[in-house]
C-alpha cells in the first residue's frame, strides 16, 4: 500500500526566498516521491509575502471557517492550496488575517523576532492538524522542518480539550501517524514571548509538561520537539549533543546527515521498523 508522507515546513521554495529550509523541504519531497513512490503533501504558513496571483493560490472553502482558540481568543482558520506543477506536488497554506497578513516571515527588518511568533506558531501547528482532520487524509509520517513547527509533535500527542480528552491523538486520522522532526542550522537568538506556557495551558497542557518552555528559546523548543518525535533528523551537518544523547537514551531513530541516499534508507527503515 502506498505510504502517505506529510512535510510541514516553516518555509517551502518557491514561495519564500529566505534560508535553505524551504529548498531542502522541497527537494526532500521530490526525492521521496521519486524514489519511494509515496503520496506526498506539504504544509506551510501563508505569509503575506507569498504572491497568491503568481503562484495561483486559491482558498479551499470547505476547509476554511473553523475557529482555533489561541490565548482564549477565537481565530479563524483559512486554508489555501497551490501546486508545484514541475514537481507534481500539492501545497497547503495555513492563513489567518491576524497572524499572517504582514509580509514578515519570522523576523522583522532589524532581525528581531516577530513579537507574536508564539501565537502564530500555536495557530499554525494546530491549523495543520485541524486541516488534516477535515481532509480525512491520514499521514503515515508527518515530517516537520524548522523551529516554527516544533510544537506540532506535542500538540499531536498531548493537546487536550477542557474535559481532558485528547484533541488529535485519538482521532482516527492520526491512528497510525508517526512524527519526525528535522533540526536545521537556522535557529534564533533570544526568546519567544514568555507567556507561551500560559497560552498553551488553554489546550490542556500541564505545568510539568511545559517546564522547559518557561524560557522559550531555540534550545527549549527543539528539546520539546525531540521528546515527542518518533524520529529525529539533524540537517546540513547540524549537530546537538544534548538532543543526540536524549534520542539514543530513548531509542529514537536518528539520521545525522542530509545525504539523500541516507534519507531514503532512513525512511525505508522507519517504514519497516516503526510503521508495522
Amino acid at each position: 500500500m502506498q505510504k502517505r508522507i506529510l512535510i510541514v515546513s516553516q518555509e517551502i521554495s518557491p514561495y519564500t526566498a529566505e534560508g535553505h529550509i524551504g529548498e531542502s523541504a522541497l527537494e526532500l519531497a521530490k526525492v521521496i516521491k521519486k524514489n519511494k513512490g509515496a503520496e506526498i503533501r506539504l504544509f506551510m504558513p501563508k505569509y503575506g509575502c507569498v504572491n497568491e496571483r503568481r503562484h495561483q493560490l486559491h482558498e479551499v472553502i470547505r476547509l476554511s471557517g473553523v475557529n482555533i482558540v489561541v490565548n482564549d481568543i477565537d481565530q479563524p482558520l483559512i486554508v489555501k492550496v497551490a501546486s508545484i506543477p514541475q514537481a507534481r506536488l500539492q501545497v497547503y497554506f495555513i492563513d489567518n488575517d491576524e497572524y499572517f497578513q504582514s509580509k514578515r516571515i519570522l523576523t522583522e527588518k532589524n532581525k528581531s523576532l516577530v513579537k507574536d511568533n508564539d501565537e502564530r506558531m500555536i495557530f499554525f501547528c494546530r491549523g495543520v492538524l485541524e486541516t488534516l482532520q477535515m481532509l480525512g487524509w491520514s499521514p503515515d509520517i508527518i515530517h516537520c522542518h524548522g523551529w516554527f513547527t516544533s510544537l506540532l509533535p506535542v500538540y499531536l500527542k498531548e493537546g487536550a480539550d477542557d474535559d481532558g480528552n485528547k484533541l488529535y491523538y485519538n482521532h482516527p486520522v492520526f491512528k497510525n501517524t508517526k512524527i519526525i522532526s528535522s533540526f536545521h542550522n537556522e535557529g534564533f537568538t533570544g526568546s519567544l514571548n514568555k507567556s507561551l506556557v500560559e497560552k498553551m495551558k488553554f489546550d490542556g497542557f500541564e505545568d510539568s509538561l511545559l517546564e522547559n518552555l518557561k524560557t522559550p528559546n531555540h534550545q527549549a523548543l527543539i528539546s520539546l520537539a525531540s521528546r515527542f518525535s518518533d524520529g529525529i533528523v539533524f540537517e546540513s551537518e547540524y549537530k546537538n549533543d544534548e538532543q543526540l544523547k536524549l534520542a539514543y537514551k530513548e531509542n529514537t531513530p536518528v539520521l545525522e546527515s542530509a545525504d539523500y541516499t541516507q534519507y531514503y534508507n532512513f525512511y525505508q527503515n522507519f517504514f519497516s521498523e516503526e510503521l508495522v
